[in-house]
């Protein structure tokens, strides 16, 4: 898996993620570089559901429960009303480092 960094960006952090958009889900990775956040696919699906997300786009980061008693779900809401869902491991650690974006 390789993601073209843009001028002068850094990779702080990347890890195995699941990508939930309503009934669909997404195995890939979660990366936090320092100018944004990336969502990259992984595995042998035909279907890409990259995305990147500007620290300025995030309004809110929220956690949840997976399976209702798993803390590993970790909510990013932006400024136009989506919600970007995804269970990963260290979340304290992926919130910690998202809002020190802005």
């Amino acid at each position: 898996m390789k993601i073209n960094l843009k001028a002068n960006e850094v990779v702080i952090k990347a890890g195995n993620t699941l990508h939930i958009s309503g009934v669909k889900e997404s195995r890939g990775k979660l990366i936090i570089t320092n100018q944004r956040i990336y969502f990259k696919t992984t595995g042998d699906t035909m279907e890409s559901n990259d995305f990147e997300i500007m620290p300025h786009e995030i309004s809110e980061v929220l956690f949840y429960n997976s399976l209702g008693f798993i803390p590993r779900g970790l909510d990013l809401k932006t400024s136009d009303g989506r919600l970007l869902r995804f269970t990963l491991k260290d979340r304290n650690n992926w919130c910690r480092l998202i809002t020190s974006m802005n």
